[in-house]
């Protein structure tokens, strides 16, 4: 099942939604593209993007752990030699876990993250404000990040892809827009499907994805319920609140 747009109209433009996807695309195609070569485009994932060895270890990965995508417990200083040196001594191992969210290894990747952004992002923005889904966007990113470390903490292999944020701004919009109708692309038929129904889907899926695939299901299992999670947690107040005296509704809120 593809999504391909909502129908659950705003109430402003999502300008921190499509600010996130010119970025994105802005990485993609004058950072990791730009007339670079595969191996420097290889070669700046593993300079750049979040690695969960790099992360556990508090250090960058030495060459012989790139080439044999194997991490060594400790500081891996080893014998002295080329081999036993980090090729990039001065990455910022923790910075690198946002840098990640921007980094996409190709175009279908950076489309289906970006389409999945646009079609469930502008309405939790909508409900969130701009600066709070900045906030939110970044905080889901990096605690998909922390789980998927926590699921395979030393796997020598970069973590790339705005997928673990969006995970979680799924999460939310599955907790506030449950009955919303997302026109789905179902084999060569697009039909309504309600919001609940597509995005259990998708998060049920995320564990039967086959071990070999290289895709970091668990860092979206992880994005995913975070959102829920504190959507949750933020929709209470609200529903909290009494109605008014006179006309028995409740007093609009912002959020």
């Amino acid at each position: 099942m593809l999504p391909l747009y909502d129908d659950n109209p705003t109430r402003r433009f999502a300008i921190v939604t499509l600010l996130l996807i010119l970025a994105n695309v802005a990485v993609f195609v004058l950072v990791q593209q730009a007339g670079r070569s595969d191996s420097t485009q290889v070669r700046l994932v593993y300079e750049r993007a979040a690695i969960p060895c790099e992360l556990v270890q508090g250090r960058p990965l030495t060459l012989t752990e790139i080439r044999t995508e194997t991490c060594v417990t400790g500081t891996a200083e080893g014998p002295r030699g080329t081999q036993n040196r980090a090729p990039f001594p001065d990455k910022s191992v923790y910075l690198a876990v946002f840098v990640s969210m921007f980094l996409h290894g190709s175009w279908l990747h950076l489309g289906g993250n970006m389409l999945f952004l646009w079609i469930f992002g502008n309405n939790v923005e909508d409900r969130l404000g701009p600066l709070r889904f900045l906030g939110f966007y970044l905080a889901g990113g990096a605690i998909a990040t922390a789980v998927q470390v926590a699921f395979d903490p030393s796997s020598a292999v970069p973590l790339i892809g705005a997928s673990g944020a969006v995970a979680a701004v799924m999460g939310a919009y599955l907790v506030w827009f449950p009955r919303a109708r997302v026109m789905t692309l179902i084999t060569f038929l697009v039909l309504p499907v309600p919001a609940v129904v597509l995005l259990g889907f998708w998060f049920l899926s995320q564990f039967f994805t086959a071990a070999d695939s290289g895709v970091a299901w668990m860092a979206h299992v992880g994005g995913f319920i975070f959102g829920a999670l504190l959507a949750s947690l933020l929709r209470a107040p609200r529903d909290q609140r009494r109605p008014d005296p006179v006309w028995g509704l409740r007093p609009p809120g912002r959020w």
